[in-house]
């Protein structure tokens, strides 16, 4: 199987988000039901020196700033979250630029035959969640290009039996030490790093997302 989660939601309501995030302003969110790599994607980060965390929109698909098409982007969708704190793409991202990317729920496909049947993964509480992020920023045309990868680890008991990978789902007690940029001791970040609770998850086969509005 693929490592790559390719397509997700966000549907929340934007003052649900605020206050999931921590956010000190209501971010000015549309419901999108089908997330796709390359678009602009709502993403909370904190810069170094700041306290307030802010909701930025990235475009998904890392650029690393050695890259010299932004093209690249699109094969850096996701991150091994085993190995992205060694791989160039992403180590220094991994280090200091780290992000979480909003969402709350996420497509993955079971294939059968010929038949593709998408399912969506989502929290029982039907909560926004953290799907954790690294962002990068590409300096070689006018104007930078900011972009983020999602961190994806092996799969739950609910996904395993869909694909052998899904996104890192932060906890929210691990969010400031994922945020601050000054925590830089990899060891204690790989330990967030973990398959989320399966009991705490709901999965359910869906329509095909590519017929619903992005």
């Amino acid at each position: 199987m693929t490592l790559m989660c390719g397509r997700y939601t966000l549907r929340a309501n934007p003052k649900l988000v605020a206050e999931e995030f921590g956010l000190f302003d209501t971010p000015d969110l549309s419901p999108r039901f089908n997330i796709a790599p390359t678009q602009s994607v709502p993403v909370v980060r904190l810069l170094p020196g700041e306290e307030r965390r802010h909701l930025v929109f990235l475009r998904w698909g890392l650029i690393p700033s050695w890259a010299d098409d932004i093209a690249i982007g699109n094969r850096s969708i996701n991150a091994r979250s085993e190995t992205a704190a060694s791989k160039p793409t992403f180590r220094k991202a991994f280090r200091s630029r780290r992000c979480l990317i909003v969402a709350d729920g996420f497509y993955e496909w079971l294939k059968t035959g010929k038949h593709k049947q998408p399912y969506c993964i989502q929290l029982k509480s039907q909560r926004p969640f953290a799907m954790a992020g690294l962002w990068e920023q590409w300096h070689k045309q006018d104007q930078p290009i900011e972009s983020c990868t999602i961190l994806t680890t092996d799969a739950n008991e609910l996904v395993a039996p869909i694909h052998d990978r899904m996104p890192v789902i932060l906890r929210p007690e691990d969010y400031a030490a994922w945020l601050d940029p000054a925590c830089q001791d990899v060891d204690k970040l790989q330990l967030m790093l973990k398959p989320f609770a399966a009991g705490l998850m709901t999965l359910e086969p869906v329509g095909d997302p590519a017929s619903r509005a992005p």
